[in-house]
């Protein structure tokens, strides 16, 4: 008998809409690239690794197990550890900001946080507000939400009030969302009557706030400015969002969410159908170690080692860079802004300085909307103030 032919094979249905409509970051591919032996790299916003405490934390897991190895091998509550959720606030009470342990959700790095928030507040075809450039990461979310992201016109110092009030009478937004202190990626601070009268205009005329704080403990200079939760009017419409990644390690992945009970509810579903709950070991272990640790003595060591990367970083820029260029002076954070001058494309230019072993990010991904060519983005976090004079010395060849 003929062997029977074989039977027809369909595809499978198409990826959602949103899977193909967002591309990946490409931050992430110029780290990649930067990961070659020698290369002195700008790049990235990450911690610097041989500031961990190592040793405080491993003494931290230690003693989690050591009280309870059944509990920190378990499934836990959304919210989080009562003991972490406790920290959190304590220590967002010290800085002004009167919060109590309820009112705070532990979340898989402050990522997730935005993650919730968005899928909590975001449905297609709703306008979000951002900053102009901001996070990419940022930018990703809302796009995977299906929002319409719409720019708010900012300055050296950030949002600009007034702009935001007409784009909000004309827009009707659901939520801006805003890095204010030491932003990413331009390093620039909103001042605290900016923040105040962001506050009035959100209450105003209605909107959710979003405020994202992962760089504000690492202040090298100038005085504290109040979180824009705390300013009145904002009390009842601001998620606040948190992260030990910048004074812990990245890689436990512990971030937190502080927001009014009924959107922090609905935040705790979402994260429900995500993940259950954050890593019940590496909530413990973070509690014993704020527990058993000066956390802000550790902080201002990182303070002080940051702080003298971010000053051989400005003083060599001017050497660095063509004649013309610009940049600013952040008071604290992981990124220095620059703007080449006219004609110049930092993208362009990006694989002559891999070729010269030293990177930076262009600034154009950054941005909603026609991008500034000219922009690039450079941490100082990663690399010593030697290293750092090294890099510029190559960045010099490069771009001149």
């Amino acid at each position: 008998m003929p062997a029977s032919a074989p039977a027809p094979v369909s595809s499978p249905p198409a990826f959602a809409a949103r899977a193909v409509s967002v591309g990946g970051s490409p931050v992430r591919e110029i780290l990649a690239l930067t990961e070659r032996p020698g290369l002195i790299s700008f790049a990235g916003g990450l911690p610097a690794p041989e500031l961990f405490d190592a040793e405080g934390l491993r003494a931290a897991y230690d003693a989690a197990f050591a009280v309870s190895a059944r509990r920190a091998l378990q499934y836990s509550t959304t919210e989080g550890a009562p003991e972490l959720r406790g920290a959190v606030a304590a220590r967002a009470t010290a800085r002004g900001l009167a919060t109590a342990p309820d009112d705070v959700l532990v979340t898989s790095g402050s990522q997730q946080a935005l993650a919730l928030i968005t899928a909590t507040l975001v449905e297609p075809g709703d306008v979000v507000l951002v900053e102009n450039p901001t996070y990419l990461a940022a930018l990703q979310c809302f796009g995977l939400a299906g929002a319409r992201v719409v720019p708010v016109p900012c300055d050296e110092e950030g949002i600009l009030p007034d702009a935001l009030a007409e784009i909000v009478a004309r827009e009707r937004p659901k939520l801006l969302y805003t890095v204010p202190t030491f932003q990413n990626p331009t390093g620039r601070t909103l001042p605290a009557a900016r923040r105040a009268a962001v506050a009035q205009v959100a209450a105003r005329l209605g909107l959710w706030l979003v405020e994202d704080d992962p760089y504000g403990d690492l202040r090298y200079e100038g005085a504290e400015v109040p979180w824009l939760a705390a300013h009145p009017g904002a009390e009842d419409r601001t998620a606040l969002l948190g992260s030990f990644s910048k004074i812990m390690a990245p890689g436990l992945r512990l971030g937190w969410l502080r927001a009014p009970a009924a959107l922090r509810r609905a935040a705790v579903v979402a994260k429900q159908a995500a993940d259950l709950h954050t890593s019940t070991v590496d909530q413990l272990a973070a509690a014993r170690y704020l527990e058993a640790v000066d956390l802000d003595a550790h902080v201002a060591t990182v303070r002080t080692a940051y702080r003298a990367r971010r000053d051989a970083l400005l003083a060599g820029l001017g050497d660095a860079l063509p004649a013309g260029s610009v940049w600013n002076r952040p008071e604290g954070g992981m990124f220095v802004w620059a703007r080449l001058p006219e004609g110049h494309d930092a993208t362009a230019l990006l694989p002559k300085a891999v070729a010269q072993r030293v990177a930076f990010v262009p600034g154009a991904p950054f941005f909603t909307g026609p991008p500034d060519p000219r922009t690039l983005r450079l941490s100082f976090t990663t690399h010593t103030p030697a290293e750092i004079a090294e890099g510029l010395h190559r960045l010099g060849r490069a771009l001149n």
